[in-house]
């Protein structure tokens, strides 16, 4: 077989899987100078669990700690300097129904802290300011507030925090829910238009091989401890050989562990988000989380909005968003985790039409449990899903980043978007520490700074235009690869 990389001088880093936690890996690697390969099996990048939210904070887990949502308020911080064209730039609406446990001066409590640790991240650094001024993070709305906004107008191109607080006023049932609720400002993601910047940006760096349709077959360690890379591409066998390989496999890292002979335990868990169509109500709108018990008929519900009407809807409840026996953990002997064939298919885009019908219909009712004319809604196109690695043993787990297992392999382990960055960074951290890296830079200056400028260049045009084709290509209406809001100014 050739070795594809010979003619390279630099420390050679393979990526397997360009998924958002591989992709930005792949990105900041070919910043620091480092001659890139990233492999992925499917035609384009960032594919994947359904991704909607920034979840700065962590808004929508009560399950959590505070320090969790702390850390993934920074997380998401740095996520939206890097990747500012793909943020839709729109709050999130917070409320805890009448049938539910939860209090909202427990939600007050969280949201307090992460206020000051939000100032205190902006008097530390200004350009942390990101989600808006501190003072401004979240407000509160009693009844008697809502009742009054719902008299008025719904605006177009709503600007202030009541204009945002129409829509919902108007038509939400009131009786559903304790008071008061609140207007965070906490900002949606989009997944077609991450996955057009990171391609975008990685197909004109001149330290990056892109490798889609491309699966990774068997790597092992040679005489002289590099990494071998075995992969077929359109049926064609090819080998590269590595300096450090960085495992970014998603739910699947775990086959790569199997190939290196490392047995760390992992969890997988199968999800879905469901599309649908609201025809009446093309203005825009918050976001909205309905608080919940995880795994019970009333979990948490989530109505992500998108242009032209489109809604995304995920219900913590195991006939909507969850499955019985989607979550699962390895065992001994692999440290891949086993999902049933039914889930394994649909991953690989076969899903039953009918299932997606009903799926669907009960997220919609669902909703409509909150808002009555929410029933009119329709299915709007086929379910965002996939599955989602949590390394270790605990379900409620949402921070996590990096694992080194030598001084040539590292386990990337996010489990929300908004790590990517911080693991990017610890790579790149370890690979100074070795040496790997050139000494012009600065690892601290890395860590610190959010260096924007391979996707600066790319214009909105290019990013609309990747971004629509990507969800269409993938079977998803244009108007996912939208933004409610983009950014002011």
């Amino acid at each position: 077989m050739p070795n594809t990389l010979s003619k390279y001088a630099n420390t050679r880093v393979g990526i397997i899987g360009g998924g958002i936690g591989g992709a930005t890996i792949a990105l900041k690697l070919s910043q620091q100078g480092a001659d890139v390969f990233l492999f992925e099996k499917e035609s384009s990048l960032v594919n994947g669990p359904p991704m909607c939210h920034l979840h700065a904070g962590g808004n929508l887990y009560r399950e959590i700690s505070d320090q969790q949502c702390i850390d993934l308020l920074k997380q998401s911080i740095n996520t939206a300097k890097l990747y500012q064209e793909a943020i839709d730039y729109r709050p999130t609406i917070v409320a805890v129904p009448s049938h539910d446990n939860g209090e909202p001066n427990d939600v007050i409590s969280r949201l307090t802290v992460l206020q000051q640790e939000y100032q205190r991240l902006i008097d530390a650094d200004p350009t942390n300011e990101m989600l808006g001024p501190a003072s401004e993070y979240f407000r509160l709305y009693q009844r008697s507030d809502i009742e009054r906004l719902s008299q008025l107008p719904v605006p177009s191109q709503p600007k202030t925090p009541d204009e945002w607080m129409v829509a919902f006023a108007k038509q939400t049932d009131l009786t559903q829910l304790k008071f008061p609720v609140f207007l965070v400002q906490e900002y949606g993601i989009s997944v077609f238009r991450l996955a057009a910047l990171t391609s975008l940006a990685l197909e004109n760096s001149p330290n990056c091989e892109l490798l889609t349709n491309t699966q990774v077959t068997s790597v092992a360690q040679n005489s002289a401890e590099k990494w071998v890379v075995e992969t077929k591409r359109s049926g064609a066998a090819e080998t590269f050989e590595v300096d450090y390989l960085i495992n970014a496999c998603g739910f699947r890292t775990g086959t790569i562990d199997d190939m290196v002979g490392l047995k760390p335990k992992r969890m997988v868990e199968f999800k879905a988000a469901y599309i649908s169509r609201w025809e009446d109500q093309r203005y825009n709108w918050p976001e909205i989380i309905f608080h919940g018990t995880r795994g019970t008929k009333n979990g948490m519900t989530q109505l992500t909005p998108y242009p032209n009407g489109y809604f995304q809807i995920h219900a913590m409840t195991p006939d909507i968003t969850l499955f019985d026996e989607g979550l699962v953990s390895s065992k001994q002997g692999s440290a891949q985790p086993e999902l049933p064939n039914r889930f394994i298919n649909k991953v690989n885009h076969q899903w039953d039409e009918q299932v997606i019908h009903e799926r669907t219909t009960k997220a919609i009712k669902k909703v409509a449990g909150f808002i009555p004319a929410f029933d009119s809604a329709d299915v709007g196109g086929r379910p965002m899903y996939g599955a989602q690695q949590i390394p270790g043993d605990d379900a409620t787990l949402r921070v996590a980043d990096v694992a080194f297992q030598s001084n040539s392999y590292a386990r990337c382990e996010i489990v929300k978007a908004s790590s990517a960055l911080p693991a990017a960074n610890t790579i790149i951290d370890k690979l100074f520490e070795l040496g790997l890296l050139s000494n012009r830079y600065s690892a601290h200056c890395q860590s610190a700074f959010v260096d924007t400028s391979m996707t600066s260049d790319i214009t909105e045009q290019q990013i609309a235009q990747r971004a629509e084709y990507l969800a269409q290509e993938r079977g998803f209406p244009a108007d996912l690869a939208g933004r409610t809001m983009p950014a002011v100014g």
